[in-house]
């Protein structure tokens, strides 16, 4: 890979991860570069952040659920869920600049967005990202896996922890440090396949709880949403059931909404 000229630096700097702003671009020459030594992190005022899509739907889980809101989908996932049903956006995607995905989200006329993946903390500049949008006066929530630390994100932002149970075969990619991240207003949800899973997420509900909302959601098309409401009601369970509205609404298929 090519070195890169830092505007300011008496010599060329390897970025020191091979990607610029965490996405596997063409490198190129540039100026306006800022660099943070100390963190070993650079980023590009003019940062590009590879995106799927941007879409205007009602949102389907949380909390936040039947509001209209703005949706930021980012490419890339490090994980590989036996359930995942968005895996068109492992890879592939257009490049956007930070500005271009502001103005887009503000033609939809709502102040509520979402940032998703995928796993949308593999690009470091998902973070000013979110900044961006809660200086813009956004609601910003961000969903991802209990896989990437949270330490950078901003404490406005509602963090929705993705905690994944056995049945995803992701069981392993959860960080020990993840929950003790969170802020009061931040959710953790638990998809759920199984009774094996249900009790995985109950047993850490009850700890999670006192501080944090809990969801727990069914696989769409597997665990029939009944039976892991009796599950919840015969534990009394500290956390809310969730189905996928978006899923109910235009199909398990539809994508853009």
């Amino acid at each position: 890979m090519a070195t890169v000229k830092f505007e300011g630096w008496a010599t060329a700097h390897r970025h020191p991860s091979g990607v610029y702003g965490g996405l596997a671009c063409s490198p190129k020459e540039a100026t306006g570069f800022s660099c943070d030594r100390s963190q070993n992190r650079c980023s590009n005022p003019q940062a590009v952040l590879r995106v799927t899509e941007i879409f205007f739907s009602i949102q389907g889980e949380s909390s936040y659920a039947g509001l209209p809101c703005a949706f930021v989908r980012l490419t890339g996932c490090n994980l590989r869920c036996v359930w995942c049903d968005t895996a068109y956006a492992f890879e592939g995607g257009d490049e956007m600049s930070i500005d271009d995905v502001a103005r887009r989200v503000a033609t939809f006329g709502v102040k509520l967005v979402e940032v998703t993946g995928g796993e949308p903390l593999l690009q470091d500049d998902c973070v000013p990202l979110m900044e961006r949008l809660l200086r813009d006066g956004y609601r910003v929530l961000l969903e991802t896996s209990g896989s990437r630390s949270l330490a950078r994100v901003p404490t406005d932002v509602v963090k929705i922890v993705d905690v994944k149970c056995p049945g995803s075969g992701m069981l392993e990619q959860n960080r020990a440090d993840v929950l003790s991240q969170l802020a009061p207003h931040d959710e953790v949800k638990f998809v759920i396949a199984d009774e094996r899973d249900y009790r995985f997420a109950v047993e850490r509900a009850r700890t999670i709880a006192p501080r944090n909302a809990v969801l727990f959601s069914p696989v769409h098309g597997g665990l029939n949403p009944a039976m892991l409401a009796e599950w919840m009601l015969r534990d009394q369970a500290p956390a809310r059931l969730q189905v996928q509205l978006h899923k109910y609404l235009w199909g398990a298929d539809a994508r853009g909404v």
